[in-house]
């Protein structure tokens, strides 16, 4: 049967194991290998040489860079207070990951100087995770030092 698609007299594969449901029951067993074939590792070789891939892959994973645990910060922050962050106020590599200070609008006034500021303190792990993160302070936005 020829087709208009330009695909040529190939039938589509639905249509092949509706009409032979042998071939179909065949295509489902594995093949097995009795040796491996010139040029490729054996399956054990390949396993070990994966799991080094995987380990350098996961290390690279754990070291993020400070810009993007920042992010990942405020991101966190935002979702969990509903607030405007305006930015990051601090960041620190701490033994179990990270602490950044991100501040963030609690109400706003009119003027915007009389706007009340908040800090978060966010924890996050080497992956990038929120552990905890509490307010550590309050202040009006035009007060400054004045706390």
């Amino acid at each position: 049967m020829a087709r208009r698609d330009g695909s040529g007299d190939r039938e589509p594969p639905a249509e092949r194991r509706r009409r032979n449901p042998a071939r179909q029951a065949e295509s489902r067993t594995p093949p097995t290998r009795s040796s491996p074939e010139k040029g490729r590792k054996p399956e054990r070789a390949r396993q070990e040489h994966a799991s080094d891939d995987d380990k350098g892959q996961a290390q690279a994973q754990h070291s993020l860079k400070a810009a993007q645990v920042a992010r990942l910060a405020v991101r966190q922050v935002h979702e969990l207070t509903g607030r405007q962050p305006e930015g990051v106020t601090s960041l620190e590599r701490s033994e179990r990951g990270w602490v950044v200070g991100v501040e963030v609008v609690e109400s706003r006034r009119v003027p915007d100087t009389a706007d009340i500021l908040a800090v978060y303190e966010a924890e996050l792990d080497d992956d990038g995770d929120l552990v905890s993160y509490r307010r550590v302070d309050r202040y009006a936005r035009g007060r400054g030092n004045e706390r």
